[in-house]
């Protein structure tokens, strides 16, 4: 058997790790970190998304010319006491966001939003709210 002589500076796992069978699952999923459901009910439309691990705290949803956009971070804490080195890291830490078109006439009053158990629920109605209309008089003659 011929062990080839490696570096101290890399790490035995660095090689195995290159395989085909192993890549970066961020890259995998690029885009669709962010899973999203979007259902037509009767009334509304209703949007869940997939947010694992992050705190409703971290989570942001913005009205803006009839967009709603998500934006959500998440924060891993590194504990300073571990000792080591990562080897492979896979889980995800960042940003993301996504923009939907709701419509002009949505506003943050009649959007509704929940989040539980890692899942983010917006629901937005699907007509425009009516505005009262003001009385018309009829002139007498």
């Amino acid at each position: 058997m011929y062990l080839a002589k490696r570096d101290n500076s890399n790490n035995f796992f660095d090689d195995f790790f290159k395989s085909p069978f192993w890549s970066n699952p961020v890259e995998q999923v690029g885009g669709r970190l962010m899973k999203t459901d979007v259902h037509e009910k009767e009334k509304e439309f209703v949007i869940n998304m997939e947010l694992p691990g992050c705190r409703k705290e971290d989570i942001q949803i913005e009205l803006k010319d009839g967009y709603l956009t998500v934006s959500a971070k998440k924060v891993t804490s590194h504990d300073e006491s571990e000792d080591g080195k990562f080897i492979r890291k896979e889980r995800f830490e960042g940003s993301c966001k996504r923009t939907f078109y709701v419509g002009d006439y949505a506003t943050e009053q009649n959007i509704a939003a929940s989040y539980n158990d890692g899942v983010l629920r917006v629901e937005i109605p699907k007509e425009p709210i009516p505005e009262p209309e003001a009385p018309r008089f009829i002139t007498i003659q």
